[in-house]
C-alpha cells in the first residue's frame, strides 16, 4: 500500500513567516516613512500591511456634520519612488517574511526607529488563501499577493500600493 505524502505539515520552513510590528504609541507619518523605507530595503518581506484607526475627510456626525477635518497624520509618505497618501493614524504594521533569517534585521531597524518601544509578535495576520469577499471582488485570477491587504468596504486602488523592487526600469 502506498502512503499520500502530505504536501503541507507543522515543520514546513517554506510557509512564509508573518510578523506584527506593534509600537507602544501611535506612530507620526515622518516615522512610518522613514520606518517602512527601511524595512523596504531588506530582501526577503514579501507583503506589508499597515493598520490603525482611519482618518475621517469629512466629519460624520454631529452640529459639524460634513464639515472637512483638517487632521496633520492625513499626509502623502514616500517609499522611493512611490507616493501614498495616508488615511490611517498607524498604529501596527504586518508583515509577511519569505525566512526567520532577517528578524534580527528587523528588530535593529524598529529599535533605531520607534524610540516609543515596540512588541514584535509572530502569527497569522494576513490572508493567504482566497476568501469569498476576495473572489466577489477580484474574481477567480486575482493576484495572490493581494489576499487580505485591503478594506472591502473600499475601492482596491485607493488601499493597496504595489512596490516591486526587483523591477528593472
Amino acid at each position: 500500500m502506498k502512503v499520500p505524502i502530505m504536501e503541507t505539515s507543522a515543520s514546513d520552513t517554506k510557509k512564509p513567516i508573518q510578523i506584527e510590528i506593534f509600537p507602544k504609541r501611535m506612530i507620526k507619518p515622518d516615522t512610518v516613512e522613514g520606518l517602512l523605507n527601511k524595512l523596504c530595503s531588506l530582501e526577503g518581506i514579501q507583503r506589508a500591511f499597515i493598520q490603525g484607526p482611519r482618518l475621517p475627510t469629512k466629519v460624520p456626525f454631529g452640529p459639524a456634520v460634513g464639515t472637512p477635518v483638517h487632521h496633520p497624520s492625513r499626509t502623502n509618505v514616500h517609499f522611493g519612488k512611490t507616493e501614498m497618501g495616508l488615511e490611517v493614524l498607524v498604529g501596527r504594521i504586518t508583515l509577511e517574511l519569505a525566512g526567520k533569517e532577517i528578524m534580527e534585521e528587523i528588530n535593529a531597524i524598529c529599535e533605531d526607529t520607534l524610540p516609543c518601544g515596540y512588541d514584535i509578535r509572530e502569527g497569522r495576520f494576513i490572508q493567504t488563501r482566497q476568501t469569498v469577499s476576495d473572489y466577489a471582488k477580484r474574481g477567480p485570477t486575482a493576484d495572490p499577493a493581494l489576499y487580505g491587504l485591503y478594506d472591502p468596504k473600499s475601492k482596491v486602488e485607493s488601499q493597496v500600493n504595489l512596490l516591486r523592487t526587483n523591477e528593472k526600469e
